[in-house]
Formats: structure tokens, C-alpha cells, sequence
């Protein structure tokens, strides 16, 4: 079976106008949602998958993709195998792993595996 992309994160430098566009383009309202130390900008987009956006200093604004998967450590360990570069080791969260991996071509993906 195929693993879904259950989660789309913004990655911008101007955290503030890009939320405001997506409110007057298509509704989307951000809301900050504190979770242990820290917070995070999710955009109520209505049902389907999960937006969030982050502030981030890539010189081109980008939408990684999150794929919920059932084992990090070998999904993160077959990438390895094919090639792919991991930016950011499998790390737990308040409500799962996260990792992420650069494609051979360059794309960037994250992993996601939540805690049951």
C-alpha cells in the first residue's frame, strides 16, 4: 500500500504574508498552536490534509510534503540505500518522529510517523 501525504508545510521567509495571502486567496486562516516550548502556524483550510507554515531562510519558498509512515528508521534507512541524503534525522516530537530527506534530484520530502 502506498504511503499517504497527510500534511503540506510552508516554508517561507515572510511567515506573515504569506499566511495573509492564502486568508485572502482561498480562506485559510492561520492559527498558532503552542505545543511544549514551542509553537506552530497551522492554516484552517477545511477538511483533507494539514497545513502548517514555518519560518525558514530558503532563498526560494517551498511546500514539503509529509508522508505518514509506519517505521521511520527504515523508511530513513532504505532512503539511505537509494541515495537520498537526510537533512534532518528522525527526531520525536510531542506527537510523533519526524525526519527529512533530500531525493537524489534535489526534492525534499519529510517523514512522519505518529505515536499511537
Amino acid at each position: 500500500m502506498p504511503y499517504p501525504v497527510v500534511h503540506l508545510e510552508l516554508r517561507t521567509a515572510n511567515l506573515p504574508s504569506a499566511c495573509a495571502f492564502y486568508a485572502r486567496l482561498l480562506g485559510w486562516h492561520a492559527q498558532t498552536v503552542h505545543a511544549g516550548a514551542g509553537s506552530y502556524v497551522v492554516l484552517d483550510a477545511g477538511e483533507g490534509i494539514g497545513l502548517g507554515v514555518v519560518e525558514h531562510d530558503a532563498a526560494v519558498p517551498s511546500w514539503l510534503p509529509y508522508i505518514e509512515i509506519d517505521d521511520i528508521a527504515a523508511v530513513t534507512e532504505r532512503a539511505r540505500r537509494l541515495g537520498a541524503a537526510v537533512l534532518l534525522e528522525p527526531r520525536e516530537g510531542p506527537a510523533g518522529w519526524r525526519g527529512v530527506l533530500q531525493a537524489p534530484a534535489g526534492e525534499e520530502i519529510a517523514l512522519w510517523q505518529p505515536k499511537l
